[in-house]
């Protein structure tokens, strides 16, 4: 490799490093973290890795989140309304004091059907140093 082809590979890289990644696409969607703590406790090999991080999910009616993954897998459950859930082509509908799992690595997603708001309890593991949200674009 000739020094300029090096060269210009070099000044490529932190151009490509800091271009904005696509956002996932959302609407009537709104989250608020209620708590986040660094894991501690008896279980030696999350201690100071990971983060528990719960969040409240309001989605208003006709809101929805589009394909998405997560950082990290984790439970969500339903305090009031109907959510419509699509995962892996299959449609369910979670009510007002049902939970589920979302391991994190399977394209979904959510939507608001009815007409009045959903609120969402999600409860997630994360990377102890993760910043902002845990929805994240569909690999591709």
């Amino acid at each position: 490799m000739t020094g300029t082809r090096l060269i210009g590979m070099f000044l490529t890289v932190p151009f490509l490093a800091a271009a904005e990644p696509p956002a996932v696409e959302k609407r009537g969607q709104t989250v608020v973290t209620k708590l986040e703590h660094v894991a501690a406790g008896p279980l030696a090999e999350l201690n100071g890795r990971y983060k528990l991080r719960v969040s409240e999910v309001t989605y208003r009616p006709g809101g929805f989140i589009g394909d998405h993954h997560h950082a990290g897998p984790g439970i969500r459950c339903v305090q009031s309304g109907e959510l419509t859930y699509v995962e892996s082509g299959q449609t369910s509908v979670f009510r007002s004091g049902d939970c589920f799992f979302e391991s994190g690595d399977m394209t979904h997603t959510a939507r608001n059907d009815g007409d009045r708001p959903i609120v969402l309890l999600n409860f997630e593991v994360l990377p102890r140093d993760w910043e902002g949200p845990t929805a994240i674009p569909v690999p591709r």
